[in-house]
């Protein structure tokens, strides 16, 4: 097995998307910041890309806002994470096993701060071609094919993403629900329930996507397949980042506008 890369970001602000190539037998590209409203805010986001020559570990959490440390427990959580899967892929044992210890762990850390911190958590282990996602909480990853085709999906643990996934709201009136920030699934409570989404095998020009609800507040996932499916991953992030932006700071008659937290991994497999 060849050497590990790490990047982990906690507090990030950065100002452009960061491009790694090769990784993980594709390429990735990752940015996160700050509410655009609030530059010199904390970022409660924070996100961690692992790889070998083999496999990769994307993961975005994203501190429960209106709740104590969330900047606090969403590092912990990724730091857990880290901390099971490096050692994982360093010794060859099952990424599985170690991404469900990783969950455990998070939630007993966040558990342990006392203060009634959460945070979402949201994994994908990609293992040649093959893919699995792990969530707790409304961040989401997806695959998007070459002609924008959702070919994979999480669901948002918030009574408006089981409303969307039911069929009784469009995704895009739930842009627009008065319940939109509610989320039912943290890690950092005693009832942290694991949704592991089944094995999928990546085609190739296929378009993995991690993000936090500074994407998903003002996209459905729709949206964001049109601007990722096609182009380079360079100017894929940079054109996703500059479209949420926009939408933060410049509302527009009957589009959404919610300024918050941004964080996005993207990975395209060659």
């Amino acid at each position: 097995m060849g050497g590990l890369q790490s990047h982990i970001f906690l507090d990030a602000h950065l100002a452009e998307p960061r491009l790694e190539k090769p990784f993980a037998q594709g390429q990735l590209a990752f940015f996160s910041t700050a509410r655009p409203d609030e530059p010199s805010r904390t970022n409660e986001d924070s996100a961690l890309v692992l790889a070998n020559d083999r496999s990769g570990l994307l993961v975005v959490a994203d501190g429960a806002g209106g709740q104590p440390s969330g900047d606090k427990a969403s590092e912990l959580a990724v730091q857990s994470m880290r901390h099971t899967v490096k050692a994982a892929m360093e010794s060859g044992e099952s990424l599985r096993n170690a991404v469900l210890n990783g969950f455990e762990r998070a939630n007993r850390a966040v558990l342990d701060l006392g203060v009634g911190a959460g945070t979402t958590l949201v994994v994908v282990t990609i293992e040649d071609d093959r893919l699995r996602s792990y969530h707790v909480g409304d961040s989401a990853a997806f695959v998007v094919g070459q002609r924008g085709r959702l070919k994979l999906q999480t669901m948002h643990h918030s009574p408006v993403g089981y409303a969307v996934q039911a069929g009784v709201l469009d995704p895009g009136d739930a842009l627009h629900h008065e319940d939109l920030s509610v989320v039912s699934n943290l890690v950092g409570t005693q009832d942290m329930r694991i949704e592991i989404g089944p094995e999928f095998r990546l085609s190739e020009r296929d378009t993995v996507v991690l993000a936090s609800d500074g994407v998903f507040d003002n996209f459905h996932a729709q949206q964001v397949a049109e601007v990722v499916r096609a182009g380079s991953l360079d100017k894929v992030a940079l054109k996703l980042r500059s479209a949420c932006l926009e939408a933060m700071n410049s509302p527009k008659e009957g589009q959404p506008s919610k300024p918050d937290d941004l964080t996005f991994i993207l990975y395209r497999r060659n």
